[in-house]
């Protein structure tokens, strides 16, 4: 069978549905999406017509944003693109957006899919860095606020869908190359290639990328006694992160029989490196010998690899459409960590030499996933139904070396690091997740229900010591999530939303091992706990959306998620390492004045300790709420049809109670601000724009320390230069206010130095970057 062009076969589309009688605004939606689909290609190259929101058809409350959305500003990785769109917060530091956090919430109550499939990241709370996926590769970023029974409930916040580029949808080529060019004098390339055409019977898209990542940064830190305390220090550092992403996307499409297959594949390797050189003085303001206090330098090398696979074949059987889905997804993070540090003691004028010593962490972890998807899909009555299974295998290897050396005396150079502490654990999980949907249509009502039910065997082994024992640890739980969604159409332009559906959090991998960590919360230590059930949360979401014209879209929308089982750090009653050898040390010394003596003597030291072996636990539970309002549309109705703007607000809040009262989540913002406009003076082949962010200041609190964090304003713009219809040009400004990063630190060594705020240290830490430019040319064929 002949394919048909997927632009004339959305134009036969909209022809039908006018000859059936159809809604006119349903035959304008389809003319819409045939016209969005068939300039695709043009939009990210040359053509200066402006982009918006797209407005989403799924029955689940769903925002859709394609690449064209947000080109003009040239972003680099999904993290770029992902700072424009509502309530995705980010924690990182200046120019990095690695952890998206939807809603504010922690990055792993964020679902992270690529092509609507869950993939491993590097993070031990299982969340996905965003910035490794290079903007080249995407199609399409689509906000999934509530989620439905045919995907994995692991979305407490929601999830974001990551879809990379599809042959089915794509025709035609372009390359693109440039440079960019950052405050310190560095140059970085930026060069890429796409290209889809007739292969084999089907479609076949390729994609190479290949971006420089450079981000220096100037760090101050301050550190008091306490709060309104005497001055103790200050530190001055440089921060270069720099590097190179390499990627690579292959999608393969070919109608077969009555079915469709599907091969998509992407690769990404990053290679990056992180240096750091700071000095510590006891002055607040001098720099000279005398008042030196430490030399420090650190590197870290990072050698990462996402590879993910996938093949579907979709085929109609039994009255319905079948699907099988296989897919394998690998990530390895590989890092060399070496820091080395020179004291100097300031009781002595100028300060002495006091030590050199050096430390060099060794860390890889790979995580495997292995999936296979079962669905079929068909009729029933005026209702769709839709059932299956889905199995994951996941295993996640990790192994961490460490060797700490010293040199006594000043200028002689540091022993090689030639003894190693080691420590190996795997995590194993398989999962067998059957689900069931109805959905349907009744007039202007659009309803969708579901049930799901995740079943997990985990099993981690941990091996401390190379000739330790191997400990072994199971646990399995299962889960019934149910979820249900209304969508109604009020007029041809007004619809109303409304889902309800309960979702989970997995423990993280680095609260499940067993593993002893000294001092890990100041004086404290920590140890994980395997036997962690997960976090449960029910879900509300009511939306309202209007369209705007024929392309703006305007919404609202409210949502509440209470969370149950929440996991937190809690106390276990134990004494610390430390606590134990200082109590250890007062006895010795009491022996040594007493000789004779025992533990009944009077004067012998009581056992009192102060600092204790800290866990995690299911205790307590957990609210957050807010309100989100997004608005992308052109401004037709005031005469400026070649004028679009957008802008989206989220308010965001939040409750938690720990052992120390009440707060909210850890770091939350308070809000989330993108606005922005985009100028086309298309008689003189001229675009231009600047896009605005702002997040709210946001708090975390520990055992051991809290902190506040609060980010400067975000400024970028462009302007674009297109000849003819093949030609593009594009200078891209970012980071234009010098965005600064402020924290506060209150560090406290025990728990009870917490509660009565008797400080061990109060630190104020300043991050800032410089503006980033960027020129590109873009070349459509």
């Amino acid at each position: 069978m002949q394919s048909i062009p997927f632009r004339r076969r959305h134009a036969l589309c909209a022809a039908l549905l006018a000859a059936c009688g159809a809604p006119a605004a349903a035959a304008a939606e389809v003319e819409l999406d045939n016209e969005r689909r068939a300039t695709e290609l043009d939009r990210v190259t040359v053509t200066g017509e402006i982009a918006y929101r797209d407005r989403s058809d799924a029955t689940a409350p769903t925002l859709s944003y394609g690449l064209d959305y947000f080109q003009r500003f040239e972003p680099l990785t999904v993290g770029d693109m992902l700072k424009r769109v509502p309530s995705v917060g980010f924690v990182s530091d200046v120019l990095e957006y690695d952890g998206a956090r939807l809603r504010g919430l922690d990055p792993g109550y964020t679902q992270i899919l690529i092509n609507g499939k869950k993939v491993p990241g590097a993070g031990g709370d299982r969340s996905f860095y965003v910035d490794r996926i290079p903007a080249e590769l995407v199609e399409r970023i689509e906000i999934v606020r509530s989620p439905s029974a045919n995907r994995s409930g692991d979305a407490v916040a929601g999830a974001l869908n990551i879809v990379l580029r599809d042959a089915y949808e794509f025709d035609g080529g372009y390359l693109r190359a440039g440079a960019m060019h950052f405050d310190d004098g560095k140059t970085k390339p930026v060069l890429g290639a796409v290209g889809s055409g007739e292969f084999a019977g089907g479609r076949l898209l390729g994609g190479l990328n290949v971006q420089g990542r450079h981000n220096p940064k100037r760090k101050r830190s301050d550190r008091f006694e306490r709060l309104g305390g005497d001055f103790v220090d200050r530190e001055d550092q440089s921060d270069v992160r720099d590097g190179t992403d390499t990627s690579g996307n292959l999608s393969y499409v070919r109608e077969i029989g009555s079915g469709r297959l599907r091969l998509d594949g992407f690769y990404v390797r990053t290679d990056r490196s992180e240096t750091e050189h700071s000095r510590e003085y006891d002055h607040p303001s001098r720099r000279s010998r005398e008042h030196l206090l430490s030399v420090n330098d650190q590197k870290v090398d990072i050698d990462q690899k996402n590879l993910v696979l996938g093949a579907s074949y979709a085929f109609d059987m039994a009255g319905g459409r079948s699907e099988i889905d296989l897919g394998y997804a690998r990530f390895d993070d590989d890092r060399f960590d070496t820091e080395q540090e020179t004291g100097y003691d300031n009781e002595d004028s100028p300060p002495s030499f006091d030590g050199f010593e050096g430390a060099r962490v060794l860390t890889d972890a790979r995580d495997r996933e292995f999936d296979l998807k079962l669905a079929h899909k068909r009729e029933l009555g005026a209702a769709k139904f839709e059932f299956g299974v889905d199995g994951v295998d996941k295993r996640r290897d990790s192994s961490l070396r460490t060797s700490e050396v010293e040199a006594k005396k000043e200028g002689q150079p540091l022993p090689p690091y030639a003894e190693f502490d080691r420590q190996r654990s795997r995590i194993q999980e398989r999962r067998a997740d059957p689900y069931a949907m109805l959905s349907g249509t009744r007039g202007r009502l659009d309803w969708e229900t579901g049930l799901r039910y995740e079943t997990t065997r985990a099993r981690i082994d941990l091996r401390e010591e190379a000739d330790a024992p191997r400990q072994r640890h199971d646990k399995d739980y299962n889960l019934l999530l149910p979820s249900a969604h209304l969508r109604f159409d009020l007029t041809g332009q007004d619809r109303i939303s409304a889902s309800l559906a309960r979702t989970v959090r997995r423990p993280d991998f680095d609260k499940l091992l067993p593993l002893m960590l000294e001092e890990e919360y100041g004086d404290n230590d920590f140890i994980g706990n395997p036997q962690l059930r997960p976090e449960t949360a029910w879900g509300l979401d009511l939306g309202y959306e209007r369209r705007l014209g024929r392309r703006g879209v305007v919404g609202f929308n409210l949502f509440y998620r209470k969370v149950r089982d929440l996991i937190e750090v809690t106390g276990t009653g134990r004494p610390s390492a430390k606590a134990l050898e200082d109590h250890e040390d007062a006895a010795e010394e009491f022996l040594d004045e007493h000789p004779g003596a025992g533990p009944g003597a009077p004067g012998y030291p009581a056992f009192d300790p102060d600092s204790f072996v800290f866990t995690a636990a299911n205790v307590g539970d957990g609210r957050a709420w807010g309100a989100e309002f997004d608005l992308s549309t052109p401004l037709t109705a005031l005469g400026l049809e070649h004028t679009g703007v957008f802008l989206n607000y989220s308010w965001l809040d939040s409750e938690v109670d720990d052992e120390f009262g009440r707060r909210r989540f850890n770091n939350q913002p308070r809000f989330v601000l993108n606005l922005g406009f985009i100028q086309d003076l298309p008689e003189w082949g001229v675009s231009f724009g600047a896009s605005y962010r702002r997040q709210g200041g946001a708090a975390s609190r520990v055992l051991g320390e809290e902190v506040s964090t609060d980010y400067g304003a975000d400024l970028e713009a462009f302007v674009e230069k297109r000849f003819g219809s093949q030609v593009a040009v594009r200078l891209t400004g970012s980071n234009l206010l010098d965005a600064s990063k402020d924290e506060a630190f209150h560090k406290f060594d025990t728990f009870g130095d917490q509660v009565d705020r008797d400080y061990d240290e109060y630190e104020r830490e300043t991050e800032k970057a410089g503006p980033v430019y960027q020129l590109t040319v873009r070349y459509a064929f």
